[in-house]
């Protein structure tokens, strides 16, 4: 598994546990910093989008929103929604990354942890979304 997989699938289960379990952000990070080994490559690059995409969760949510016909946040899968938006996190504010990379993973970060169909939901959603990145 590569290290940006790695952070991505961390990063989602710092945000589920945030989003499902209602735990703060801080007690969420630092149950992350005493039970993940330090010195992981993996590390920064997980810490960087979870607390991106909690720091502008706000924004994050108005654009799926906005692209996300007939579907409310709050009605969608906890983990999907969850996988959204680390992408859209990754889309708005990670220009480096290539959109088609970010929704790939995304979209394989699905079928791992979520049902059969949810990767065709992420995908559809995020093949939108990718129009907000300027």
């Amino acid at each position: 598994m590569s290290t940006r997989r790695q952070a991505r699938e961390c990063s989602l289960q710092m945000l589920y546990t945030v989003d499902n379990c209602n735990m703060p952000i801080e007690a969420v990070y630092r149950c992350f910093d005493e039970y993940y080994p330090h010195g992981e490559p993996y590390r920064i690059f997980a810490v960087k989008i979870f607390k991106g995409v909690c720091g502008k969760k706000a924004e994050i949510d108005s654009l799926i929103a906005k692209y996300a016909k007939n579907w409310e946040l709050e009605r969608m899968a906890a983990v999907d929604r969850n996988i959204i938006r680390l992408a859209a996190y990754e889309i708005i504010d990670m220009p480096e990354t290539p959109i088609n990379v970010i929704i790939d993973e995304a979209v394989e970060i699905s079928k791992k942890y979520s049902t059969k169909d949810s990767s065709k939901f992420v995908n559809g959603i995020l093949d939108k979304l990718k129009a907000a990145r300027q």
